[in-house]
């Protein structure tokens, strides 16, 4: 960790500066030399940091859900070009190129952040080493030296040893518990956002592998904050649990306001702008009218949660129009009513399975018998060709031939019963 951190060692002195500029400020509050000053130093810099990074925050929320939405396009890429690398490639990089996608956008804010965690790490490092560094001078050394959070030095780590952990006037216990309650908080901190994410905030009736690799970070990244937090001094702890925090009510913010269409908490949110549109009959901000505005302009492209939403407005007596607004149409509320009524109808009503059991052995009971004489049933009479069956010696109406003349037939002539002839042809 060392060095890498080193790495970054170019970015120390303006890390060190902003720091030593929070430091000034509450040191007049809380005094030079306190836990307070220095760790609200560290908790001022994550937020000016992610001030600074919301453009990219934004930038990447555009990016997952056009990652989300390219999926299927994407493996259906891969499917048809599985045996041939080089055209899968160039068929993706066209497909995100014409979608205007970025698939490094997603990792951007990470990305972002880490020379500014890693010069933190160095900065921290050198303090418990008892090194100057960047513009943080002897002074200001052994007053962050002399800082503590909750009895915790803010160089001390989880595995130093006592001896250590003694130079910087703490006790071994006191370091050990601080530093595992703020590993478990940044765990579970990290676990809830991207539980979040997934729970909320995904298109569900989209089943892709980019939401199983989704959930598979979920479970890995608390794990590896877990057993890497061990190595990380209380400094850098308190600046990853405050990330942690800032990105969790980021996202909770992002999830409230500007849900991904087709997720739950679209429909959550759709569901209070209709109480808000029904309870005062207009749309109140201009934010809810871009909302209704694009809604509306999708058309028969809207998703389920959209329909529900435009349906509820019917029945409301409400109308979405173009540009935004509601009107009051008692139309649209005729037209859901009877559109709800024809689904009803159209749906009958399922029987159980012991009802539709009963019906199939009534009707096998209900079958009529066939009569033993076929005249009586009204069926022409049956030929005497047929095996096994006696000859009718019943005399036949005029016109018809009898039965045994279809064996008295003449050479040449189809055996069998004869049409009839005509009664003037006799």
């Amino acid at each position: 960790m060392d060095t890498i951190a080193s790495l970054f060692s170019f970015i120390t002195t303006p890390v060190s500066w902003v720091i030593v500029q929070f430091h000034s400020l509450y040191g007049m509050i809380f005094g030079p030399d306190t836990g307070w000053a220095w760790g609200l130093s560290i908790v001022s810099l994550v937020v000016l940091i992610r001030i600074c990074l919301i453009p990219l925050f934004v930038k990447q929320i555009k990016s997952t859900r056009n990652m989300q939405v390219l999926q299927p396009k994407m493996k259906a890429i891969q499917e048809r070009y599985k045996n041939d690398k080089q055209r899968q490639s160039e068929e993706m990089m066209k497909l995100y190129k014409e979608t205007g996608t970025n698939p490094l956008s997603s990792c951007l804010p990470i990305l972002a952040q880490s020379p500014f965690f890693f010069a933190l790490y160095h900065v921290l490092s050198s303090i418990a080493s008892g090194k100057t560094i960047g513009v943080i001078n002897q002074g200001l050394l052994d007053s962050a030296r002399q800082a503590h959070i909750f009895g915790a030095p803010l160089a001390a780590k989880f595995m130093d040893s006592s001896e250590k952990v003694a130079s910087l006037n703490a006790s071994l216990t006191d370091v050990r518990v601080v530093t595992a309650i703020m590993i478990v908080m940044m765990s579970a901190s990290q676990f809830y956002t991207q539980r979040q994410l997934m729970t909320k905030n995904v298109d569900l009736t989209v089943k892709t592998p980019y939401m199983q690799q989704q959930k598979m970070l979920m479970y890995i990244f608390p794990l590896i904050f877990a057993v890497t937090g061990v190595n990380f001094p209380v400094g850098v702890l308190v600046y990853w649990l405050t990330t942690n925090v800032w990105t969790m009510g980021q996202q909770m913010y992002v999830i409230n306001q500007n849900p991904t269409p087709g997720s739950k908490a679209q429909d959550q949110y759709l569901q209070r702008l209709l109480k808000s549109i029904t309870s005062h009959n207009e749309v109140r901000s201009r934010r809810k009218r871009t909302i209704v505005q694009a809604i509306v302009a999708k058309g028969p492209d809207r998703n389920d949660n959209e329909r529900k939403f435009v349906t509820s407005l019917a029945k409301a007596g409400l109308a979405a129009q173009p540009d935004g607004t509601v009107i009051k149409s008692d139309t649209a509320a005729a037209e859901a009513e009877s559109g709800a009524a024809a689904a009803r109808r159209h749906q009958p009503k399922r029987q159980t399975k012991a009802k539709r059991q009963a019906a199939a052995a009534q009707s096998g009971t209900d079958k009529p018998e066939q009569p033993k004489d076929s005249e009586d049933a009204g069926e022409p009479a049956k030929t005497s060709l047929q095996k096994g069956e006696p000859q009718d010696t019943k005399s036949k109406p005029s016109g018809t031939p009898a039965a045994g003349s279809a064996r008295q037939a003449k050479s040449g002539q189809r055996k069998g019963q004869q049409r009839p002839k005509h009664p003037s042809k006799k």
